[in-house]
């Protein structure tokens, strides 16, 4: 309960700097939004500044700005004349799909590489799976991407170059807003196939870096926990590897490890805008990049809060977690 009180007041903090920074931008998002034919006119802008409340205080204008998230109302887009909430309804969606896949793909990948060059120590496997994860968070995300889809799409051919979806398929019906999960609710094997093809090389270029990443940070927790008692103990009592591994030292060394799969989530969710853009996905990102271009404020305001709740969410659901596996938090 203390967490979630602390996550609204935190919330708060995040729509009173979204809104200031947005403020702040140079720039006329009146001409931007208006067309220099229209922004021309005097008539035509003080009606549109009458029309959004621009002529009153910035303290007025976050008062209103507030009073419209009460009601779920993040304005309208300038960019596309639609609601910021129905675009981010269609992007957030999006940009989820291929951030839980990377996570997930990520995380399974370093938890065998972290462990195995662990129980490995200073030996040539340690040593090579170093070697690996400096090299996935060494190369650059936009490099990779671009490699990865000239190279797989327009010389191999063996991978879908961009989008969601090809041509050719209509999307799913709208249930969770990831396709691949509503092609499976749907029950549609064609179009499930279709979308997951369209993730693997998005997923891909994100994973190699979350894997560097993920990679030396559990090696280093799984090192510290493969010398404690508890470790040996488990092994004096004669129990097998298998179970020593999973019960004992991944168990033990899960809390960190979770608190760095949270923040790496909400980097790949607020971070993908480059990825986004090489493979045309129509996530959170290219969202973002748009409204920045088109000093769309409406816009920029909405992905910044949508970020902003991202993290908070994600960091409560880690307090949670740390409660769920260890009790000595529960009882603290």
């Amino acid at each position: 309960m203390r967490r979630t009180a602390t996550s609204v007041l935190l919330l708060l903090g995040v729509t009173l700097v979204t809104f200031t920074l947005t403020n702040l931008v140079p720039g006329d998002p009146i001409a931007a939004a208006l067309g220099e034919g229209a922004a021309a006119n005097p008539a035509t802008v003080q009606a549109y500044v009458e029309r959004y409340g621009l002529d009153d205080p910035l303290p007025v204008q976050y008062l209103t700005y507030l009073g419209n998230l009460a009601h779920g109302d993040l304005g309208r887009s300038l960019a596309t004349g639609r609601p910021v909430a129905s675009d981010l309804a269609t992007a957030v969606p999006a940009t989820i799909e291929i951030a839980v896949c990377a996570v997930v793909v990520s995380l399974l990948v370093a938890t065998a590489l972290g462990t195995v060059a662990a129980h490995r120590r200073n030996l040539v496997t340690d040593q090579v799976v170093r070697v690996v994860s400096l090299i996935g968070l060494s190369l650059p995300t936009f490099w990779l991407a671009l490699v990865a889809y000239d190279l797989f799409f327009r010389r191999l051919g063996i991978a879908p170059g961009s989008g969601r979806l090809s041509p050719s398929l209509t999307p799913p019906p709208t249930i969770t807003g990831l396709y691949t999960v509503d092609f499976m609710l749907d029950g549609d094997s064609v179009g499930f196939v279709d979308a997951a093809a369209h993730l693997a090389l998005p997923v891909g270029v994100l994973s190699l870096f979350t894997i560097g990443l993920l990679t030396r940070f559990i090696r280093t927790s799984v090192l510290e926990v493969l010398d404690s008692e508890y470790v040996r103990a488990a092994r004096a009592k004669g129990l097998g590897p298998g179970r020593v591994v999973v019960g004992y030292v991944l168990r033990g060394a899960s809390l960190p490890i979770l608190t760095v799969v949270g923040i790496a989530f909400g980097s790949l969710l607020s971070g993908t805008v480059l990825v986004e853009s090489v493979f045309a996905w129509p996530g959170l990102g290219t969202y973002a990049y748009q409204a920045a271009s088109n000093l769309d404020l409406p816009g920029i305001m909405g992905v910044g809060l949508v970020v902003g709740v991202i993290y908070l969410v994600l960091n409560l659901i880690v307090d949670v977690l740390y409660g769920v596996l260890d009790p000595r938090v529960r009882l603290a």
